[in-house]
């Protein structure tokens, strides 16, 4: 986990922390998204993870991706800046190319598949669904909050 603290927690005034997770929104040259069943809590989402320590944002992001999917990719461009709200989680998400591998479920996910937009878009929660939508609609990155259920103001 990546947490950042600013001069002034280390001067000793409180300065809230945050993580900082990836995910990646592959889409094939058909348009079809790659998804996730997260084994923790059974949602379908985008693949992702905590960015880990020492590591570059783009590297994290191909890492989690291959772990979660056993899909290689390329890490095209950002595509939204998502902040957890309740949990001080900051979420970068990138639009991926498929480069290799093939779909597998790991210790992380119980099942993957390559889905049309719409399904995916139709499986997923709001904050997931999100993410999704501006990685396939958007060409600038959005900037977004939720309360880990919803979109918040």
């Amino acid at each position: 986990m990546l947490i950042y603290m600013s001069n002034s927690t280390q001067q000793g005034r409180s300065t809230p922390l945050h993580s900082v997770s990836v995910a990646g929104v592959v889409v094939r040259e058909d348009g079809q998204v790659l998804v996730i069943r997260r084994a923790d809590n059974n949602t379908w989402e985008p693949p992702g993870g905590v960015l880990e320590l020492g590591e570059s944002v783009e590297a994290g992001v191909a890492r989690e991706v291959r772990e979660e999917t056993g899909v290689d990719v390329a890490v095209e461009r950002l595509t939204g800046v998502y902040k957890n709200m309740a949990l001080g989680v900051v979420a970068l998400v990138f639009r991926c190319r498929p480069v290799g591998g093939a779909p597998q479920t790991s210790d992380e996910s119980t099942d993957v598949r390559w889905l049309r937009a719409e399904d995916a878009l139709a499986k997923m929660g709001e904050m997931y669904a999100i993410r999704v939508q501006d990685a396939l609609h958007s060409d600038v990155p959005a900037v977004r909050a939720h309360d880990g259920r919803q979109l918040v103001a």
